[in-house]
């Protein structure tokens, strides 16, 4: 973010000391990277990926901690008429089901947020090509995104990136 305040002060430096020199003008264009990101069809499609290959796992923790609750239940609820050993027995049964339910929770979380990181990636990746392919085409000298305070809707073209995602096949 830094980086883009330098380059932008830089650029409004050259602009000040040269503009009357040049007699050439810039286009200038911002684009709301995280709403073309998340506008995407390529998003939504990710998404998808990763519910269908997480959604049974998710299904199964729902499962255990619905499991383990009611071992927790039967517990309050019988555990006046039990035997000691019985309560012990249950009570070791609840934590070792507890620990395995943690563990099994933090990995999926891990291999959760590992796949989304590389889904989003490569979209990233997407994304600035096609801001850059978009630049190219409609001859725009600068693209600025996020950081931006103020931005006429003039030169905001997030819809044509936007236009130009929905034309490629949603991998």
């Amino acid at each position: 973010m830094n980086s883009l305040r330098h380059i932008l002060f830089a650029l409004t430096l050259v602009f000040c000391v040269t503009g009357s020199v040049l007699a050439e003008e810039y286009r200038i264009a911002f684009v709301n990277a995280t709403k073309v990101f998340e506008e995407s069809p390529q998003y939504k499609k990710a998404r998808e990926r990763l519910h269908t290959e997480f959604s049974r796992r998710e299904k199964d923790l729902l499962a255990s901690q619905k499991q383990l609750k009611q071992l927790e239940e039967k517990l309050q609820r019988d555990g006046s008429v039990m035997s000691e050993s019985e309560v012990k027995r249950l009570e070791r049964d609840i934590l070792n089901r507890s620990r395995k339910l943690k563990n099994a929770q933090t990995e999926f979380r891990e291999d959760l947020n590992l796949r989304q990181n590389e889904e989003f990636k490569k979209l990233r990746q997407q994304v600035r090509e096609v801001i850059q392919e978009v630049g190219k085409k409609e001859k725009i000298d600068l693209i600025v995104s996020d950081g931006v305070v103020y931005f006429s809707k003039n030169i905001d073209i997030s819809e044509l990136v936007l236009e130009k995602l929905r034309q490629l096949k949603a991998e």
